[in-house]
C-alpha cells in the first residue's frame, strides 16, 4: 500500500513525531496507519497513540441536569464565531433538552422529536438554525443518562462532562459540590477509565507487547536481566493505569499533591 504526503501529515498529527521518522514508518508498513503507530511506539518516539479522528469544526459542548437524569450534546459550526452566538447558543441547549426529555436511542430519532417550543421537529428547526446563521451546522453526538447526576461544562463549552454517581445523598448541597469536583478532574486530566476492573487483559497485554518492544529497542535497558525488564514492565503498566484511571489518578485540588479521587471519594 503506497502513502501520501497527507498520510505523512496524519501520521505526525496522531503521534507528534517528526516527518522522516513517519515516513520511515509508513515505508516500514506499507502505508497502513495503524500499523505505522504501533511502529514508532515500539522505537519509543511515540509516547501514546492520540486518538485519530479528532473534531475539526468549531461548536460547543452543553450539559444539563433535569429531573431524573442528565443530557450532554455536542452540536459543531464551521466557525468558532458562530459557536459564540447567542442564536446557536439556544439552540445547544434546546437540543439538550430535547434529549433530556425524550432520550432518544439515536441521532434519527433525535431529528424526529419535537423541537422545544415550537411546532417543528428538531430536524426542522436545524434547517431553520443553518438558514438563520449561514453556516453549516451539525448535531454530532449526545448522550442521556438516568438518575444522580452533575453536569460541568467548561471553557464556554470546549469540553463537557457528565458524571453518574450511584448514590442516595443527592438532594445535598455537599454531593453537588463533590461531584463538581469530580466533574472537573475528568475535564482536566481525561481518564479513559473509572477503575482498573473496567480494563480488559487484553488492553494490558498489548501495552506489555509495545513496552518490550521499546526496551528491546533501547541499548542499555535490552542488556538488563530477565526480571528486571519484568519488573520495568509491570512498574510501567502501573503506571499508565494510574494515569488512565479515574480514581486512581492523583486529584487535581490535592493540597499535597498525592491524594487520589479514590481517597477523596473516601
Amino acid at each position: 500500500m503506497a502513502y501520501t504526503a497527507a498520510d505523512v501529515k496524519n501520521l505526525r498529527e496522531m503521534t507528534g513525531v517528526g516527518m522522516m521518522d513517519c515516513k520511515k514508518a509508513l515505508a516500514a508498513t506499507d502505508g497502513d496507519m495503524d500499523k505505522a503507530v504501533e511502529y514508532l511506539r515500539e522505537k519509543g518516539l511515540a509516547a501514546s497513540q492520540k486518538k485519530a479522528g479528532r473534531i475539526a469544526a468549531e461548536g460547543i459542548a452543553y450539559a444539563e441536569v433535569f429531573e431524573g437524569g442528565a443530557a450532554l450534546v455536542e452540536v459543531n459550526s464551521e466557525t468558532d464565531f458562530v459557536a459564540k452566538n447567542d442564536k446557536f447558543i439556544d439552540f445547544v441547549k434546546d437540543v439538550c433538552y430535547v434529549v433530556g426529555k425524550w432520550g432518544p436511542e439515536n441521532m434519527e430519532a433525535l431529528l424526529a422529536l419535537p423541537y422545544r417550543k415550537t411546532g417543528l421537529t428538531v430536524q426542522q428547526a436545524l434547517q431553520e438554525i443553518v438558514l438563520a446563521i449561514g453556516e453549516n451546522i451539525q448535531i454530532r453526538r449526545f448522550e442521556k443518562v438516568d438518575g444522580a447526576c452533575v453536569a460541568y461544562v467548561h471553557a464556554g463549552g470546549k469540553i463537557g462532562v457528565l458524571v453518574n454517581f450511584d448514590t442516595d445523598v443527592a438532594d445535598k448541597p455537599e454531593f453537588v459540590a463533590y461531584g463538581k469536583d469530580i466533574a472537573m478532574q475528568i475535564a482536566a486530566l481525561k481518564p479513559e477509565y473509572t477503575d482498573r476492573s473496567e480494563v480488559s487483559a487484553e488492553y494490558i497485554a498489548h501495552e506489555e507487547e509495545i513496552l518490550l518492544a521499546q526496551i528491546k529497542n533501547d541499548p542499555k535497558e535490552s542488556q538488563k536481566p530477565e526480571k528486571v525488564i519484568a519488573g520495568m514492565v509491570a512498574g510501567r503498566i502501573n503506571k499508565m493505569l494510574k494515569d488512565i484511571c479515574l480514581v486512581d489518578q492523583v486529584y487535581v485540588k490535592a493540597e499535597d499533591g498525592k491524594q487520589t479521587v479514590g481517597k477523596y471519594v473516601e
